[in-house]
């Protein structure tokens, strides 16, 4: 890599984590307002403990991008497996729809949503939300799912059959083993999308059960504290200890032969 290179990647990292690292030392800071110069403190996380409503809202996010990433995987995976492994009619078309919940705005998306569940009777809530999130999340997963399985030799299958194996168990003994770093990736990615995601939460949330996007959005109109510096940091150091797992044991895109 030329000098120029490194110079360019090392600025596209400092411009990209820069005010991250800034919102979280800004947490520390023992002015409510930001002020220079630097003090040191603990008391915004020390009274994050005692905010009850934005405590509830970030546990709220955390179950349903939970929930969200058990079904999305689970309903994307076999979606991937027939798309992947089978032949029928409409799939190019079907193929083809997995793309625009991904380019449509979230905007519009939710303004659908929140339109169609109102005419179909399911309303606002949890349940509302839940739907919205796992419809936003499968189409990532059916696409990290479906390119792990491009790089899985379709044969191993039909060699497991010809020694006595059953499909359904060629698949779950030789398929699912190989696919597992890209089925975990995908929930990760599911994870990730719901727990970021204000759009969708916003329309369908209901003012007893809100997520934490939609709380620090309704907080920073009523006025900015450190408390939110405080809980993102939580969520952000949490949310990289589990990918750093997720990479130090699925060790993605590791093609070596381990044999």
């Amino acid at each position: 890599m030329t000098s120029l290179g490194r110079f360019y990647l090392i600025a596209i990292l400092v411009f990209l984590y820069t005010p991250i690292l800034v919102m979280m030392a800004m947490g520390f800071n023992a002015s409510p307002l930001y002020e220079l110069p630097f003090s040191f403190s603990t008391q915004w996380y020390e009274a994050l403990w005692s905010n009850t409503v934005l405590l509830k809202s970030g546990m709220n996010s955390i179950i349903i991008a939970t929930i969200t990433a058990v079904l999305a995987t689970t309903l994307g995976t076999m979606a991937s497996v027939a798309l992947s492994r089978r032949t029928f009619r409409g799939k190019s078309l079907l193929q083809l729809m997995l793309l625009p919940p991904i380019a449509i705005p979230w905007l519009i998306t939710g303004t659908a949503m929140l339109i169609f569940f109102y005419w179909s009777g399911i309303g606002r809530g949890m349940h509302a939300l839940l739907i919205g999130h796992v419809a936003l999340a499968i189409p990532y997963v059916v696409l990290v799912v479906g390119t792990g399985f491009k790089t899985i030799r379709a044969d191993l299958e039909e060699a497991a059959m010809s020694l006595g194996s059953t499909p359904v168990h060629a698949f779950f003994s030789v398929t699912l083993p190989l696919l597992y770093p890209s089925i975990l990736g995908a929930a990760l990615f599911a994870f990730a999308v719901s727990l970021d995601q204000f759009v969708i939460s916003y329309f369908l949330s209901t003012p007893g059960y809100t997520t934490l996007p939609v709380q620090i959005y309704s907080s920073i109109r009523k006025g900015f504290t450190p408390e939110i510096n405080a809980i993102s940091t939580v969520l952000l150091l949490g949310s990289m200890t589990v990918i750093l797992i997720f990479a130090r044991f699925a060790k993605p895109g590791d093609t070596s032969d381990k044999r």
